[in-house]
């Protein structure tokens, strides 16, 4: 997913962060945070895209990745 696409299925980040020629999109769910990385792509042309992805409780443990997505897509 780009990140208008990451904005449209999860609404607006908590967090973003960009770095370079990355950037970290952060978004909360009731009980976990999900940090999703993107990247441009490895040919050089095209929007970045989400190339890593971690979730956690909000503790800072980790925690299922698909459960914390569909947490937060549904709030």
């Amino acid at each position: 997913m780009t990140g208008g696409e990451l904005i449209q299925y999860f609404g607006k980040p908590r967090l973003q962060i960009v770095e370079g020629n990355s950037t970290r999109m952060q978004f909360a769910g009731p009980n976990c945070m999900l940090d999703v990385y993107l990247y441009p792509p490895e040919t050089g042309s095209g929007p970045a895209r989400a190339t890593y992805i971690v979730a956690r409780n909000l503790q800072g443990g980790n925690v299922d990745t698909q459960a914390c997505s569909t947490a937060i897509a549904n709030r």
